[in-house]
């Protein structure tokens, strides 16, 4: 690793397919779902026939192999998706990586029984599902997990809450990690388990978030929750692994996140002012807001080819670089966001201050 990376990595092949899925993905987005994005800001809620879309879309199984009914997209292509979805309506990409981040550990760990269960499930969207993971007392620290699995003859009884988990008011099945035994270090001990609503998981309330309202964020509680063995996710005690590994991969879904909500910041502000004048002219044409599109154009420019930067090492195989760069990204397209929202609120003066739905 040379500043971070050796100059052979910097290459991201951007091909025919991924910009035909680009046009695809924004089009279902500025005609089918735009629509109902104030309404389902207001209510909270993804509406049906969003979802209903997404599906046909095949979005939901974008990271599923094709053989359970996916589309078995490389990464790349996850993350243009994510971010013209974003550009529109960020709960609505938010939801989806819910989806995503469950099929990563179900892909790579999951028994065959598992997965012919329950991923084509997944991928058609006749299933709502989420991963939980973070609690109450430890946000992400995963290695200082409470919730516990105790093993009862052909079952594990799960015990504990799990906090801040997307889709979680909705889920019907979901990946959940829990403490099976206490190892050497904190990490150790940890396991993960599919467990489905009819085992009798409880959803303790919504969280009702500042911003992204519509990914239905919940509190849920496992209280003597009896799952059988052979849903246990991989093998026991690597669960922390494999809460790892699918977070190193999330990662370039929530950079690609702040790319899109960036880039649906700039464009507003271009066009409003452009629009609107003030003396005249055009606020455009004032230097002041020039230098704020300028700042703003070179930040998204920047943050959505680190994104696909990081999503092109890990397509190659490159886990090392792929996770630094995937974190780097994260941390930068995220940060850019806040700051292009921050200069739309000034481009559009009054008019940035009330509240409106635009997505977010």
């Amino acid at each position: 690793m040379t500043l971070p990376f050796s100059p052979q990595d910097f290459k991201v092949e951007l091909r025919e397919e991924h910009e035909l899925l680009r046009q695809s993905v924004r089009e279902l987005c500025e005609s089918r779902v735009r629509p109902y994005v104030e309404k389902g800001e207001r209510e909270m809620a993804i509406p049906p026939e969003v979802r209903g879309e997404l599906a046909r879309a095949g979005i939901y199984g974008m990271n599923v192999p094709r053989e359970y009914g996916g589309q078995e997209a490389d990464l790349l292509s996850q993350a243009i998706t994510i971010e013209e979805i974003s550009r529109v309506w960020p709960s609505l990409s938010t939801h989806v990586f819910g989806y995503w981040l469950f099929n990563v550990p179900m892909v790579r760990f999951a028994s065959e029984r598992l997965r012919s269960e329950h991923l084509p499930e997944v991928a058609s969207g006749r299933a709502v599902v989420a991963f939980a993971n973070t609690e109450p007392s430890g946000g992400s620290d995963v290695a200082g997990m409470r919730t516990t699995a105790r093993k009862v003859g052909s079952h594990y009884v799960i015990n504990g809450r799990k906090t801040f988990v997307t889709n979680g008011g909705i889920a019907d099945r979901l990946l959940v990690t829990a403490r099976t035994s206490q190892g050497e270090r904190r990490w150790m001990g940890i396991s993960m388990f599919l467990a489905s609503r009819e085992h009798g998981f409880k959803v303790e309330g919504r969280i009702e978030t500042s911003g992204v309202r519509a990914s239905n964020t919940a509190q849920l509680l496992f209280e003597d929750v009896r799952v059988p063995e052979g849903n246990l996710v991989g093998e026991e005690g690597n669960g922390f692994k494999q809460t790892m590994l699918a977070f190193d991969y999330s990662r370039v879904s929530v950079a690609a996140q702040g790319v899109g909500l960036a880039q649906a910041a700039l464009e507003a502000s271009l066009s409003y002012s452009s629009q609107r004048e003030a003396f005249g002219q055009p606020v455009a044409s004032f230097q002041m807001v020039q230098e704020r599109l300028a700042d703003a154009m070179a930040e998204v420019a920047a943050a959505r080819l680190l994104t696909y930067f990081a999503a092109s090492l890990l397509d190659r195989g490159n886990l090392q670089d792929g996770v630094v760069a995937a974190s780097m990204a994260k941390f930068y397209a995220t940060e850019v966001a806040e700051r292009a929202a921050s200069r739309a609120i000034e481009v559009h003066g009054g008019t940035g201050s009330p509240r409106r739905w635009r997505g977010c």
